[in-house]
């Protein structure tokens, strides 16, 4: 798709007629070139693997020998590979190339500073389903590699009770509430069950019915620390709202099965990272 893009401009092309690299066609020169993935700033690695492959849509003779892997940190001027290949489709390839490496080892990057935050406790960090649609695999590989973890994938492989279900429902508490999480464990005997509540009141009537984890949402630290309290082992725990940088060093003490936040995604910048001829 990608480089359908670049060369084609699904189908925005002002003359259709004319596809293709154009600037390098006019390139004097055959042969060989070779060029050398630089880091332009300190980050996390992410995408190395994928360089072969996003090579192999333009032109199988582009070779790539990598010079680090994903999930490693690399300082500025390190160098992550070298491609060599036929000029004008190495040329043709590095805008493409770059933009996925960039992308990915920004989010790599952005999720290794919420790890470090965590420091040395217990807790692990989540990802969620905000995501760019159709790149969600992609960069929930990319947290992964920054030394997170992923939450579910879709919709399809887990029970997620959110506010706006029981609220759909009217089982936002007491009894209602009990018989839907049953229902779902009824009818989806080889999933996980979780359910969102947002205030202490709705955790008896969740516990009650046996959920297999309980996502707090936006709750105060005073509020969380009760909430674990009264889980205890019951359940799996997950607190999720408003997470920062700031906040994660004092959410790590808490006990906390689980922290997730959409930030390791949204909240990250495209690093820098150069393709130097040689």
């Amino acid at each position: 798709m990608a480089r359908k893009e670049d060369l084609e401009g699904e189908g925005l092309s002002v003359r259709p007629d004319t596809v293709g690299d154009v600037t390098s066609a006019v390139l004097n020169r055959d042969g060989v070139g070779r060029g050398r993935l630089n880091a332009r700033e300190n980050q996390v690695v992410c995408g190395i693997p994928w360089v072969p492959m996003i090579l192999n849509a333009y032109e199988t003779r582009l070779e790539f020998v990598p010079s680090a892997k994903d999930g490693a940190s690399v300082a500025t001027g390190d160098s992550l590979g070298i491609i060599t290949g036929p000029v004008t489709t190495l040329l043709m390839a590095e805008r493409v190339l770059l933009n996925f490496l960039q992308f990915l080892s920004g989010i790599t990057t952005e999720t290794r500073k919420y790890v470090d935050a965590l420091g040395q406790s217990s807790t692990r960090l989540l990802d969620t389903r905000k995501t760019t649609p159709g790149y969600r695999m992609l960069q929930k590989y990319a947290v992964a590699c920054g030394g997170g973890y992923n939450h579910r994938l879709g919709l399809f492989d887990r029970v997620t009770l959110k506010d706006n279900h029981l609220a759909a429902n009217d089982s936002q508490s007491g009894e209602p509430l009990t018989e839907l999480v049953n229902r779902s464990k009824e009818q989806n005997p080889n999933l996980l069950i979780e359910v969102e509540v947002d205030h202490l009141e709705q955790i008896p009537a969740v516990l009650k019915a046996g959920s297999d984890k309980i996502m707090l949402d936006n709750f105060s630290i005073e509020e969380l620390q009760r909430a674990v309290a009264l889980i205890g082992d019951q359940a799996c725990t997950e607190a999720t709202g408003g997470i920062t940088l700031e906040t994660l060093p004092e959410l790590g003490n808490l006990g906390l099965d689980f922290i997730s936040t959409g930030a390791l995604v949204h909240k990250a910048s495209w690093v820098d990272i150069g393709l130097d001829w040689e």
